[in-house]
């Protein structure tokens, strides 16, 4: 599916048959992936994230809440534009994100989608995984109709800001303050979504 997509991200970003490939592919989460992913969420917050969250966030990460989290999510989604996508290489499952309609008062519920949750697990990085899962992301969401999509990033998170502007994505001039322990500052993050061009044969 995404190697596939036809749905391309605005503002210069390129297809994702021009980006480097690994071996690799993204999938729709099932109810048996849900511990790996909590586990790669606990190792990216613990990786990426121990210069940017207070000691206690991390530290106070309940594993199996998590894991109960994700399997809900995926087996009762509360709409079907609520997805979790995986990204799974020849060994198994490799990064993650999440999809659904935007929760912002500002936003079209119709129109626009957020993403709560992306991550590549460390070690794993740089090899396309992150393209790929932005690209069935982009994919699902233009058949849903969805013209714009968002995300909530944290201001000092330098390597998530770049991904996503080299993806297309730009600051939209929202911020906000997220308590965890002591106030982040975090700026939203919006794309915009086009067809592609029709292609030649």
């Amino acid at each position: 599916m995404a190697a596939d997509t036809f749905a391309l991200c605005e503002d210069g970003a390129v297809s994702i048959r021009e980006r480097p490939q690994a071996d690799g592919s993204v999938r729709l989460a099932t109810t048996e992936d849900a511990a790996t992913i909590a586990s790669i969420q606990a190792e990216a917050l613990r990786q990426n994230y121990s210069a940017l969250l207070p000691k206690q966030a991390i530290d106070g990460f309940d594993l199996a809440a998590a894991t109960n989290g994700w399997t809900t999510a995926i087996s009762s989604p509360p709409s079907l534009r609520h997805r979790v996508f995986v990204a799974v290489d020849l060994v198994g499952v490799v990064g993650f994100a999440a999809s659904a309609p935007a929760a912002d008062s500002d936003l079209d519920l119709e129109r626009d989608a957020e993403l709560p949750a992306f991550h590549v697990a460390p070690g794993h990085t740089r090899l396309g995984h992150g393209s790929r899962l932005m690209a069935a992301i982009v994919d699902h969401a233009h058949d849903d109709g969805v013209s714009q999509l968002v995300m909530w990033v944290f201001a000092a998170d330098d390597p998530m800001r770049l991904f996503l502007r080299d993806n297309g994505w730009d600051a939209d001039g929202s911020t906000r303050d997220l308590d965890v322990g002591e106030l982040l500052h975090q700026v939203r993050m919006h794309t915009g979504i086009k067809d592609a061009p029709d292609l030649i044969a």
